[in-house]
């Protein structure tokens, strides 16, 4: 390898870790953190998430929505609905409006409430105020460092462009100059017989590479959600001479329009019936005259294994469908489909989630071991002695 390539992907290396160290551990902790959330919260609060008694029939959509929203402050209108095909799981209602000026956690929600309704009975398990919610919380600050929409997601979009240049530019570093016996040891093993300085070395080196590729692949996932004009141009490219599809709208009727809550009980009991193959379905809500009723009814624990409904808000007619195992929405749509499975390592089952887990733990020490051998080497550099005239 070319000695002037390496000194400059070093330096590279160097400066761009010690600018956005920080931020890089702060994003991959609060990523451990949120790796196993929904198991997380069914385990701390299962009074919430599940009910003790099932019937044989439950309550219809329009009657179990309208209790969610005289449950909640200030006459708010809920915008998703939350379902699962376990018959003990209550019903999640949503109500969120977001101020994407905001230059902080705390005013970038106008309000954000959920409401766990008894889909039997209709009883109100719970209000909560998710604003205040730790997860969410957590999450903000993995997304946005509790900056707000245009600042903090600025500042991770380009935090996680600078750690995918660095995986890079780190597997340069992790190639040795020479390549023998004891080089190829040290690239694989930490050397545990050895001093501190270099166990700290090892464990920056050689987990460094084993972690690469599942956090390049986090990197990606992350860099389509921050950049919009990058999710375009992948879209576009491999999606090649498949038809784009166009959103679906709602036709606006002349004369007078069906009940609503019919029409809520409609798409309700079409997405209930799709669950019986499946594990859980969200249904959101028409927020314009000419907005529809988008239902997701998702296989398992995979996201991008679901089918796809959208409903007209004043008929109930399935204006489109599309299911994961369509071939012709083309490779850039299918990509962008698994782009949250391919951040969170889903796509690879529970192997992948706990792998991704493990990634994150490297990825959040990294910043600190490399900072470690920064000191370490500018202690060594022998200070320049006064020349006596």
């Amino acid at each position: 390898m070319n000695p002037t390539f390496r000194k400059v992907t070093y330096q590279i290396h160097l400066w761009l870790g010690l600018t956005s160290g920080l931020i890089v551990v702060i994003m991959a902790a609060t990523g451990c953190i949120l790796a196993f959330e929904k198991e997380l919260k069914h385990a701390i609060h299962p009074e919430k998430y599940f009910v003790k008694i099932i019937k044989k029939e439950k309550l219809q959509f329009s009657e179990l929505k309208l209790k969610a929203e005289l449950a909640l402050p200030d006459n708010l209108k809920v915008s998703r609905v939350e379902i699962s095909s376990d018959p003990y799981r209550s019903y999640a209602f949503r109500s969120l409006k977001m101020n994407k000026e905001a230059w902080n956690y705390w005013d970038s929600y106008i309000h954000y409430y959920r409401v766990y309704v008894d889909p039997y009975t209709g009883k109100v398990l719970e209000v909560e105020n998710a604003k205040n919610d730790f997860f969410e919380i957590v999450m903000d600050l993995h997304r946005r460092l509790l900056l707000g929409e245009k600042i903090g997601k600025t500042i991770t979009g380009y935090s996680t462009l600078i750690l995918a240049i660095m995986l890079f530019s780190g597997l340069v570093i992790w190639f040795p100059r020479k390549i023998n016996k004891n080089a190829l040891k040290g690239m694989f093993f930490i050397k545990t017989s050895a001093k501190w300085k270099r166990v700290n070395y090892d464990m920056h080196n050689v987990l460094g590479f084993y972690a690469v590729i599942p956090l390049l692949l986090i990197c990606y996932a992350a860099l389509i959600w921050n950049f919009e004009e990058v999710d375009k141009w992948v879209k576009k490219t491999l999606n090649g001479k498949a038809k784009t599809e166009q959103k679906a709208k709602s036709t606006i009727p002349s004369g007078e329009s069906s009940d609503s809550k019919n029409i809520l009980d409609i798409v309700g009991n079409r997405v209930e019936k799709s669950l019986t193959d499946k594990k859980s379905a969200l249904i959101s809500f028409p927020k314009t005259e000419e907005g529809t009723y988008y239902a997701e009814a998702t296989y398992g624990n995979k996201h991008y294994q679901n089918e796809q409904f959208t409903f007209d808000q004043y008929s109930g007619k399935i204006l489109k469908y599309q299911s994961y195992k369509d071939k012709n929405i083309g490779y850039g749509t299918a990509l962008r489909e698994r782009n949250y499975d391919l951040h969170t390592g889903s796509i690879f089952g529970m192997t992948g989630r706990f792998l991704y887990l493990f990634a994150g733990m490297i990825a959040a020490s990294l910043p600190i071991t490399g900072f470690i051998i920064y000191l370490n080497r500018k202690k060594k550099k022998p200070k320049k002695k006064k020349v006596k005239l």
